[in-house]
């Protein structure tokens, strides 16, 4: 049953992003309706929890209005518990479903959206968003609440030139999601959560290149995840650099029975907004996720900590300052040589370990060109494998794996304390995908094939190898996979004289067939067409 209502959900949200669709790109319209989806479940959550607290009271949320005696103690009360529980509150009349109902000319009745009777609620909207992250301040949670819905802007012109047709257009969109049912009563079930991952992942492979800054595709994330839970059920702390949408923190979550903290750093402000709203909408209490805003190579937010998996897809080949003041920073400052500045893969690899516990696993999305490019990243490489030997693993993806970018990919895991010191697993999943119009996609057997290979650190024919350290030496710290993984297929042999006699015969029988056909002409007396 759960799974047929996430598939009806999916559709009906994606449906309702039709309503915008055709009015902006879909990075804009993307940030209008996963912003209103956030506070749809901010108000439910509100409800639900604030029924339960006046439950003994034989009152619900909603009928808490100025008119009753103890409407001040009320909602005192629980305005105290939510901001504790919750991190947030609202009022009984801020309520989503209260705002949608107005939206559509305050007929509760009235299952259709009519224009003509629409109320409204342009600037109440927006004055309810802004009280939400208001009703935060001087809390543990105000950080967390920060202008959460700054890229809301319900006064753009690109909703609609005047008022009037933005309000319309926003009620619509109100009225739409007010009819779907979350099902947020039901803890066992992450419905919304599911459908929410997959809108993201939806807006994702229609922006583009844009795609590559908040979103990493699930097979890539379930790879990812798989490989740095490894052996572990449970996690103190799960940390990602470059979090985009914070959905690869999540889906580390999914593979484990609990994880402590969640630790992450988006330098995009408005992909940081997206991070923050899908934790606390995956039920994430505030006070176990800990996301920053800033430059995760030039400014770190999460200094002298270390976390037990690390995870990240960080943008291909980016540019970074690469200032020789960093040669003293102790992320780097043992490697004695940086990144260059027209690449910054290995700074960010040189970060993560810097990050990762003693008992942790990483693992790092990075362009091909990291495993053999020379100058300061063989420098670099050299050294992880040499005088740390924290390498454990490199994983070749295949080509247009990602959304915006053909590249191919690759994964490499690092250990500090590996259980297999003596060499390191290259496994070449480069050819193994399905292709999908202009994508290429990984299957659940794909990926089962990848993780089983690791875990077991088996070798397959010409498909994965472990390297001892010697290999590796030996081929002068280059990790460029077809060292190590044979992929090469012996050409079939051919008979000459079988083919040139079934030649000869095929040119015998097309001149008998073209004589049959002269004779024909003759017959009917036309010109033959040799």
């Amino acid at each position: 049953m759960s799974e047929d209502h996430k598939k009806i959900l999916k559709k009906q949200l994606w449906n309702i992003a039709d309503t915008l669709r055709g009015k902006m790109n879909a990075d804009e319209f993307r940030d209008y309706i996963l912003g209103f989806i956030f506070y749809k479940y901010l108000s439910e959550k509100m409800e639900i929890f604030a029924n339960g607290i006046l439950k003994q009271d034989k009152v619900k949320f909603r009928e808490i209005t100025p008119a009753m005696p103890d409407f001040e103690d009320y909602l005192k009360a629980i305005k105290e518990e939510a901001l504790e529980k919750l991190g947030y509150f609202l009022k009984p009349e801020e309520l989503f479903s209260e705002i949608a109902v107005r939206g559509k000319g305050g007929n509760h009745e009235n299952e259709q959206f009519d224009e003509e009777m629409t109320g409204f609620i342009l600037e109440d909207v927006q004055k309810i968003l802004l009280n939400i992250q208001l009703s935060t301040m001087g809390t543990d949670s105000e950080e967390d609440f920060d202008n959460l819905f700054e890229d809301m802007d319900l006064n753009s012109t690109k909703l609609g030139k005047t008022p009037e047709s933005r309000n319309a257009i926003i009620a619509k969109v109100l009225t739409h999601l007010d009819k779907i049912d979350f099902r947020l009563e039901d803890t066992k079930l992450d419905v919304l959560g599911d459908a929410y991952e997959y809108l993201i992942g939806q807006f994702a492979s229609n922006a583009g290149k844009k795609a590559g800054e908040f979103y990493t595709p699930q097979e890539i994330s379930q790879i990812l995840a798989k490989i740095v839970t490894t052996g572990k059920q449970k996690l103190k702390s799960v940390y990602d650099p470059t979090c985009g949408s914070g959905s690869l923190l999540l889906r580390v979550a999914k593979e484990v029975d609990d994880v402590g903290d969640f630790y992450g750093q988006e330098m995009n402000r408005t992909t940081y907004n997206l991070a923050r709203m899908n934790m606390i909408l995956h039920g994430v209490h505030y006070r176990e996720f800990d996301i920053k805003q800033e430059d995760t190579l030039e400014r770190p937010q999460h200094v002298d900590m270390q976390f037990e998996a690390i995870v990240a897809n960080p943008p291909f080949s980016a540019k970074w300052s690469a200032n020789p003041l960093f040669l003293s920073d102790d992320r780097f400052s043992q490697y004695g040589k940086l990144a260059p500045s027209s690449k910054a893969d290995f700074a960010f690899v040189q970060h993560m370990v810097h990050h990762l516990a003693e008992n942790g696993t990483m693992a790092i999305v990075l362009p091909h060109g990291a495993l053999f490019r020379g100058g300061a990243e063989s420098h670099i490489r050299t050294y992880l494998i040499e005088n740390k030997n924290y390498l454990d693993a490199v994983i070749g993806l295949p080509p247009n794996i990602f959304y915006g970018t053909a590249i191919p990919t690759c994964i490499m895991v690092f250990m500090k304390c590996r259980e297999n010191p003596d060499d390191v697993l290259f496994i070449d999943a480069s050819n193994e995908f399905e292709k999908v119009k202009s994508q290429n996609i990984l299957r659940d057997g794909h990926i089962n094939k990848i993780i089983d290979t690791y875990r077991n650190r088996v070798e397959i024919d010409k498909y994965s190898k472990k390297a001892t350290i010697k290999d590796i030496v030996r081929n002068e710290y280059n990790l460029n996979i077809p060292r190590y993984v044979d992929t090469f297929e012996d050409e079939i042999d051919i008979e000459i004289k079988p083919i040139a006699k079934g030649l000869q015969k095929a040119n015998d029988d097309i001149k008998k067939i073209d004589e049959k056909l002269s004779e024909f002409c003759k017959e009917l007396g036309i010109e033959t067409p040799f």
